[in-house]
């Protein structure tokens, strides 16, 4: 999800097409009018759609909640099907590579501020969660000459719970399911904190070695 790394979470990232016509006619039409940015173009417009559907009525109305967890909805599945296609198809594009991590952040965002703002989530959810997300994207500039740090399982799986966490608060849910979103809330907010201090390893590791490798050439060159 140019100068900015693909999403390390599921977004476009770059990949050779697969055999066949399919893969050969989407390289030769690798535009910025494909598939693939068509859905993240989706899922930008999604967010004030979102947002403005939640707080309908003062954010309260079970039904226009529900028709905002059906656009969140459709928001996390495009998600998932704009990188698979763009990777698959070859669709990359320098479009692709920046927006699709920011139509991934603002979505979350967006729903995390506004059921903050609702006072359905604790605003220090909200803190932890967009912090380490803008610190490991400014983190991941830091490193970004000395390779790009590759998506883990454990970040997938971080992604997957927010989105879950986030769509169950936004439903008007009432006893077991409330106290089961809490749960699920709790298992993203600790994947959240463990994944981010694993990329702050990973992060270190990338630069040491690549400040090793520019120390190597400069002293063979000299």
């Amino acid at each position: 999800m140019t100068g900015v790394p693909a999403s390390a979470e599921g977004g476009q990232g770059s990949r050779p097409a697969p055999g066949g016509k399919l893969g050969a006619a989407a390289v030769n039409q690798a535009s910025l009018w494909n598939i693939a940015n068509i859905l993240t173009m989706m899922r930008l417009v999604l967010v004030p759609a979102f947002v403005a559907l939640l707080l309908q009525d003062g954010g309260y109305d079970p039904a226009w909640r529900a028709w905002a967890w059906a656009a969140f909805a459709v928001a996390m599945i495009t998600d998932i099907f704009d990188g698979h296609l763009a990777r698959t198809y070859n669709l990359v594009t320098d479009f692709g590579k920046i927006a699709d991590p920011i139509a991934d952040k603002a979505i979350m965002a967006a729903g995390l501020i506004s059921l903050s703002a609702l006072g359905d989530l604790p605003w220090w959810v909200t803190g932890v969660i967009l912090f380490r997300e803008l610190a490991i994207t400014l983190m991941r500039f830091w490193v970004i000459r000395h390779g790009v740090i590759p998506a883990s399982r454990g970040g997938k799986m971080k992604t997957l719970a927010q989105g879950t966490a986030v769509g169950m608060y936004v439903l008007a849910l009432t006893g077991p399911l409330a106290t089961l979103r809490f749960w699920v809330m709790a298992v993203a907010v600790v994947l959240t904190v463990l994944t981010g201090l694993d990329y702050v390893r990973q992060a270190i590791v990338l630069r040491r070695a690549g400040l090793a490798a520019e120390r190597g050439r400069t002293e063979r060159a000299s």
